[in-house]
């Protein structure tokens, strides 16, 4: 089903905004979490909005990306809410909230999922700085959507969303489609769902035309640019990471602050080995290390500690860089962690988040799986 979005003075996200006060007001959806400005210097963070009139703090065309929004939506869904939800996320967030339900820390079937074509999203400190530029936010948001569109002086988006061939809303009950497309050409609203397509028939929107011949140009070139962006990164990785020294050095910054664990939208578990005894050494133990070395680096287990996220993340890592977005020293981890998962996922054939029945990797066993490393 294709619907359309009319946008009064060009302006998408006025219609943005338009389209979720109607599915408010005529889908019988009680509230809405969606990327919206605080009152706080306007930044962008995850809004739970009940009242419609506060959709006019909603802005998910901004290039802000400051948290995965999964794990919020987790919480919304792992038990009854006492109303129906919807929730506007990025591509990235969909997915790493399918790996969520797959492993029962939310349900999939009590919220309608909107997503929109992603044009990725600036580090946390760019979008500071970016902000900081424009008298207003709405200001801010118009100017990377041109930007964007036009392909003119769009400011640099994160390794990670570069890196992203999934920038489409496919996996959405309802897609916004406008990369490709001009302000005046309005928004075209698909659902892609069943549950999508019902909701959308009772907001009575007017046919859409169909996308304009511009946007599968667009489209194309622009995944063409992620797929030789990934490729290049990938490559970079595997020169810097060849031996377990390499990799050392890699990581040689990481202090153990644990905040690319904590930022991680599919690290789920309550209480992490990291911080349990297990890894709180008693003194003399650092000091035998030590002597037996003649000296040991502050603080120990780093090192283990990314190979250990690799090992329990790798094949449900969705790529959405927020490891990256969190490090205090600026270590690429999320450029390492996508290479590992596209290695790790390949040999599964599972691509996380993207088959909601799929079952995750080692959940499950078949008669005759790899027979050449068992040796039967």
């Amino acid at each position: 089903m294709t619907e359309a979005i009319h946008i009064e003075d060009q302006d998408r996200l006025s219609g943005v905004r338009t389209l979720l006060s109607t599915i408010m007001e005529k889908a019988g959806i009680d509230a809405v979490l969606v990327p919206a400005r605080l009152a706080v210097k306007n930044r962008i963070m995850p809004l739970l909005v009940s009242d419609p009139e506060r959709l006019a703090e909603a802005d998910p065309f901004a290039p802000a990306f400051p948290l995965n929004a999964a794990q919020q939506l987790a919480k919304l869904t792992r038990m009854p809410a006492g109303g129906r939800l919807a929730a506007f996320l990025r591509p990235c967030e969909i997915r790493a909230f399918n790996e969520l339900v797959k492993l029962n820390q939310g349900r999939r079937d009590d919220v309608i999922l909107i997503a929109m074509d992603c044009p990725g999203a600036l580090l946390n400190s760019d979008f500071r700085t970016f902000m900081d530029g424009f008298e207003t936010a709405d200001e801010a948001t118009q100017a990377f959507c041109e930007a964007v569109t036009s392909g003119d002086g769009a400011p640099e988006i994160a390794s990670a969303c570069q890196a992203c061939i999934h920038f489409l809303a496919d996996g959405a009950d309802i897609a916004i489609e406008w990369l490709g497309t001009a302000p005046a050409d309005g928004l075209t609203v698909r659902g892609r769902t069943q549950e999508g397509e019902t909701l959308l028939t009772n907001l009575d929107l007017p046919p859409s035309q169909g996308a304009p011949a511009q946007r599968k140009t667009d489209v194309d070139e622009r995944m063409k640019q992620r797929k030789q962006y990934r490729e290049e990164m990938f490559a970079k990785v595997a020169e810097r990471t060849g031996s377990i020294q390499e990799l050392a050095g890699y990581l040689a910054d990481c202090v153990n602050c644990y905040n690319c664990r904590v930022a991680c939208p599919v690290c789920y578990c309550t209480t992490c080995v990291f911080t349990t005894d297990t890894f709180r050494h008693d003194p003399f133990q650092y000091m035998q290390w030590a002597r037996r070395k003649g000296g040991v680096k502050m603080p120990t287990d780093t090192l283990f500690f990314h190979l250990t996220r690799m090992a329990h993340m790798s094949c449900a890592c969705v790529g959405c860089g927020q490891c990256s977005n969190a490090c205090p020293n600026d270590i690429p981890v999320s450029d390492l962690f996508t290479y590992v998962a596209k290695h790790a996922q390949s040999a599964f054939g599972y691509n996380a988040g993207m088959d909601l029945l799929q079952a995750p990797p080692m959940s499950g066993f078949e008669e005759n799986e790899y027979q050449e490393v068992v040796g039967l």
